[in-house]
């Protein structure tokens, strides 16, 4: 067994009790997929600045309407977005101001 270098045993002890169990890391890598999809990315990215249903959605990425339908339900299905019926038509938002915050600050650092 490797000896710590720069830990203490009571640190070492410390930092596995914060460290998140293996299930919940697995839920994490799930849940951060979404953000390694450029397509829904570029959905996230809409959503962040304002609710979209799927047409303009489709219209404004230049991508059909099945693709952003199918990659908005898996973004629901991961809690991500949400929607509200307006008479026919579905409008999605995101569930959550963190995810805009995140996609804001991701922009504004590694944008052009």
């Amino acid at each position: 067994m490797e000896r710590l270098i720069r830990l203490s045993e009571r640190n070492k002890f410390e930092m596995q009790k914060i460290l998140p169990k293996d299930d919940v890391v697995d839920k994490l890598a799930v849940y951060f997929q979404n953000f390694s999809d450029q397509t829904r990315l570029k959905i996230l990215s809409c959503l962040s600045i304002m609710d979209m249903c799927v047409n303009d959605i489709s219209n404004i990425l230049n991508i059909n309407q099945t693709t952003i339908s199918h990659q908005l339900k898996t973004l629901k299905d991961q809690g991500i977005v949400e929607y509200k019926r307006d008479g026919k038509i579905l409008m999605y938002r995101l569930k959550s101001d963190n995810v805009s915050d995140m996609m804001m600050y991701a922009v504004a650092n590694f944008g052009e």
